[in-house]
């Protein structure tokens, strides 16, 4: 596969989805550089169709490295899968996201966000509480002799993912997977590590753990136990991208998340913070 060289702004529009997916699924794609930094293939691209064209990540399947701990279907399958259920939320937390062929074969194509550089969702401070508007993850090392306290924003959007994250088991919620968008809106982007039926959460969103629900969290969670009914279109779609026993899994999660009112807290058995976190 040629390297050409990476173009690495973030740019061009924010998912506006039927119209998105419809530009994505048939647009020419035409490979413009590569996001070199990437454990994985990962090509910028332009894709064009009807007079309308847009910046977008394509990631080949035969770009994707073999994981050990994750033997069934591929990293482009999940990402789909995740924005799949994230449109079935309603939130829109996931840009446009579909599986097709490309120049390089079958893979995932996304549509690229260009990430607000004025937003903070992430601090440290040296306090030994967050402040109003944050909420505390952990402590982390700074130097030897030296640790501050890593915090993340208090913010309705950034809650929401972190129910997202329970509901598809995101192994991998790195800060840099967070892209706050121009106007507010909020994108998490790299859902190839998720869906696993062990539980593999790993996220920089712990702020809040073993916290109640919000109401709104609850109806949507309502819903998409609904929506994951056998049969219905959600879990039939899944079921084209998923195994069985992951499209169960993410039954299971649902119904515990509906049962506890909680949001989950780490299990203790792991890393819950994923490396590196940025």
């Amino acid at each position: 596969m040629p390297a050409p060289e990476r173009i690495p702004s973030r740019s061009m529009s924010s998912p506006e989805s039927p119209r998105d997916t419809e530009l994505l699924a048939r647009g020419e794609l035409t490979v413009r550089g590569r996001v070199r930094e990437a454990s994985n293939a990962v090509l910028y691209c332009s894709v064009a169709h009807e007079g309308r064209e847009a910046a977008c990540v394509y990631k080949p399947v035969a770009g994707e490295r073999p994981l050990w701990d994750f033997p069934d279907g591929t990293l482009a399958q999940r990402e789909v899968a995740a924005y799949e259920i994230s449109e079935a939320t309603g939130w829109g937390l996931v840009p446009p996201t579909v599986l097709r062929d490309g120049p390089y074969g079958e893979g995932m194509v996304q549509l690229w966000i260009e990430a607000d550089p004025e937003a903070r969702l992430l601090a440290l401070t040296e306090d030994e509480e967050a402040g109003e508007g944050w909420k505390a993850v952990g402590p982390a090392q700074i130097d030897e002799d030296r640790t501050a306290l890593l915090v993340h924003a208090d913010t309705p959007e950034l809650r929401r993912l972190a129910v997202l994250d329970a509901v598809i088991n995101n192994g991998d919620r790195k800060g840099g997977h967070l892209l706050p968008a121009p106007g507010g809106r909020l994108y998490g982007i790299d859902h190839g590590v998720t869906f696993h039926v062990e539980d593999k959460l790993r996220t920089l969103l712990w702020g809040w753990a073993g916290e109640e629900l919000p109401a709104e969290a609850v109806g949507v969670l309502d819903s998409l136990d609904r929506s994951l009914a056998p049969g219905a279109p959600l879990a039939t779609r899944l079921a084209e991208l998923l195994t069985g026993a992951e499209v169960a899994a993410v039954r299971a999660r649902v119904e515990a998340l509906r049962a506890t009112g909680r949001h989950p807290e780490p299990s203790g058995q792991w890393p819950a913070i994923p490396w590196p976190p940025v």
